[in-house]
C-alpha cells in the first residue's frame, strides 16, 4: 500500500488548484492527485482586480503537466470507488489502494440532467459534453435549452445559425445571477447580432493521444472538470440555419414531457411554433419534442439540459460519518474540514456550513471553487504543521466577476438582497446599451451590488461595503453619473 502525507481527489479548478497550493507550501511532502480524466483544469493569467475580486482563465492541460509543474505531486488516472475515513485509505477502480494523512475531497458536482439516458438530451457540464454539444449543433435547425444558470445563459448568447427556445422556470433570464432589472437590460441582446470575436484563442487546448469525443450523453461516464469562465467565448457554436440569432424565451415553466413522434401522435399533442416566418418549421417533423407546464410544445432537433449540478458525493459519503446537508453538499467547516477526522473538501462538492460572513454567500462558481482549493490546502498544510489557521478573507465578501451578452458584469456583497429583511431599498442608474448600476441599501449602508458594463465602481463600492459606512448623507447623489464618487470616497 502506496502512503502519501496529502491526497487530493479531482481534476477540476478546487482540486488543481489545491494540489498546487500543497506543492508550494509542503515540497518535501508527497502528494496524490487522483483524477478520472486525462485532462485538468488549471488556471492561468491570475490577476488580483481589488481586495476581493479576481479574473483568471482556465486552461485544459494533460495530467502529466502537472507533475511537470509541481515535482511532489504524483498523477493516477482513475475513479475512486470507496473511501474508509476511519483507516485513512482510498480504494481505486484500476484496484489501487492508498493511505494518507490528509484528504481533500474536490470531487465537484454532476448535472441534473432532464430524462437522462434519452439520446435526444445532452446535459452541459464539462468540456466533453461540449464537444458533443458542438458536434450535434452542426446538423440542428432548432434546439430546447433547458435552464437559467451562467452556462445557459452563454450558450443562448453564442448559437448562431439555429433557432433557439430558452425554457426557464423564473420569470426573468439569468436569474442565478441578475434581478428582473438587469434580465431587461440584457433582453435587446438576445436577438442582435453577435460582434465580431474574430481573433487569437486566448488559451491553449489540449487532447490526450487517441482520444475521441465520447458518444455518451448519459451520465454513467466519469465528468470532468467544470467549465471555467469564458468557456463559450473561443468555441464556434453555428448551426445549420442561415440565421444569426433567434432566441424564444419561455417563461415560468419546467419540462413536463420529453416525446417522440409517436408519442405526439398516441396522446393527440400538435406543436407550436415559436417563431415566424421564414424561419417557420411548422410543418416539419422533429426527432423529439418538449411538453412544457404551460401547456405549449414544441419540436426540435435535440434538446440541452443546463440546470444545473448535485455535489458529486459519491462514494465518500455512507459510512465515513460524513454529514451532508440539505443541498446534498459535504458540509465543512471554516478550515475546510468535514466531519470525518483529516478529511477536507472544497469546490462543488461541499457546502460552506461555518457562520457566514454578513457579505458572503457560497454559489457554486469557478471563483469560489478556486478559492476553496486553495484555502483547503493551506489548512491541511497548518494542520500537518501543528498550526492554527484564521479564515481566509475572500470569505469576508462575495465578488465575483464575468460576462454576460458582451458586457462585464460584477457581483459584490448581497448582490440580490439575499437573506436581506423588506427594510432595504434599492439605488438604480440604467444607461440603455452601456450600462446597469444597483446597490442595495439597508440602514444607511451597502450592502451589495450588481455592476453591469465598463463602471469602474467594483473597488469604490467593494470598499463601501466592506467599511460599513453610513451613505444616508450622500444616498441621493451615489449614482449621479456627474459626480467621481472614485475620488470622493477615496
Amino acid at each position: 500500500m502506496e502512503t502519501y502525507t496529502f491526497a487530493v481527489v479531482g481534476g477540476g479548478i478546487a482540486g488543481i488548484s489545491c494540489a498546487e497550493t500543497l506543492s508550494a507550501l509542503c515540497p518535501d511532502e508527497r502528494v496524490l492527485l487522483v483524477t478520472a480524466s486525462d485532462l485538468v483544469k488549471a488556471v492561468t493569467n491570475y490577476q488580483k482586480l481589488s481586495r476581493t475580486l479576481e479574473t483568471f482563465d482556465v486552461e485544459e492541460k494533460p495530467s502529466s503537466s502537472v507533475e511537470a509543474d509541481c515535482p511532489n505531486v504524483q498523477v493516477h488516472k482513475s475513479t475512486v470507488t470507496s473511501l474508509d475515513a476511519v483507516r485513512h485509505e482510498l480504494r481505486c477502480a484500476d484496484g489501487r489502494t492508498v493511505q494518507y494523512d490528509k484528504l481533500c475531497i474536490c470531487s465537484g458536482g454532476k448535472p441534473k440532467v432532464i430524462s437522462n439516458g434519452n439520446k435526444h438530451v445532452i446535459g452541459i457540464r464539462d468540456t466533453e459534453s461540449v464537444k458533443v454539444f458542438q458536434q450535434r449543433l452542426t446538423a440542428a435547425r432548432r434546439i430546447v435549452v433547458v435552464g437559467n444558470g451562467g452556462i445557459a445563459t452563454e450558450l443562448v448568447y453564442e448559437i448562431e445559425g439555429c433557432e433557439v427556445v430558452w425554457a426557464i422556470k423564473d420569470k426573468s433570464i439569468a436569474s442565478t445571477f441578475i434581478d428582473a432589472g438587469a434580465a431587461e437590460f440584457f433582453l435587446p441582446q438576445l436577438n442582435q447580432d453577435k460582434p465580431d470575436s474574430s481573433g487569437p484563442v486566448k488559451r491553449l487546448k489540449y487532447m490526450p493521444e487517441g482520444h475521441t469525443v465520447s458518444k455518451k450523453t448519459s451520465d454513467d461516464r466519469p465528468h470532468g472538470g467544470a467549465l471555467g469562465p469564458d468557456w463559450a467565448s473561443s468555441r464556434k457554436m453555428a448551426g445549420a440555419g442561415q440565421v444569426c440569432h433567434s432566441i424564444h424565451v419561455e417563461y415560468n415553466v419546467e419540462v413536463h414531457h420529453v416525446l417522440d413522434g409517436t408519442e405526439m401522435t398516441t396522446y393527440g399533442y400538435s406543436a407550436s411554433e415559436p417563431f415566424k416566418a421564414p424561419q417557420s418549421h411548422v410543418s416539419d417533423s422533429w426527432p423529439v419534442y418538449v411538453r412544457l407546464s404551460n401547456g405549449k410544445v414544441y419540436g426540435c432537433d435535440f434538446i440541452v439540459s443546463a440546470t444545473g449540478v448535485v455535489p458529486n458525493t459519491q462514494p465518500f459519503v455512507g459510512d465515513n460519518l460524513l454529514s451532508v446537508s440539505p443541498d446534498g453538499g459535504i458540509e465543512v467547516n471554516s478550515c475546510m474540514e468535514t466531519s470525518a477526522t483529516d478529511v477536507y473538501a472544497a469546490g462543488d462538492v461541499c457546502t460552506a456550513s461555518w457562520e457566514h460572513s454578513k457579505h458572503w454567500l457560497q454559489v457554486r462558481l469557478w471563483s469560489q471553487a478556486r478559492q476553496m482549493g486553495c484555502f483547503a490546502a493551506q489548512s491541511m498544510a497548518a494542520a500537518v504543521r501543528g498550526e492554527k489557521i484564521t479564515p481566509d478573507f475572500c470569505f469576508e465578501l462575495f465578488a465575483h466577476v464575468t460576462k454576460f451578452f458582451n458586457y462585464k458584469v460584477v457581483l459584490l456583497g448581497k448582490f440580490n438582497a439575499q437573506g436581506l429583511d423588506a427594510g432595504h431599498e434599492l439605488l438604480l442608474r440604467v444607461t440603455e446599451g452601456k450600462e446597469y448600476v444597483k446597490v442595495i441599501i439597508q440602514d444607511g449602508c451597502m450592502k451589495g451590488a450588481i455592476l453591469i458594463g465598463e463602471t469602474d465602481l467594483e473597488e469604490t463600492f467593494e470598499n463601501l461595503i466592506l467599511n460599513g459606512m453610513d451613505l444616508t448623507p450622500f444616498k441621493e447623489h451615489l449614482l449621479d453619473p456627474n459626480i467621481d464618487i472614485d475620488d470622493f470616497f477615496d
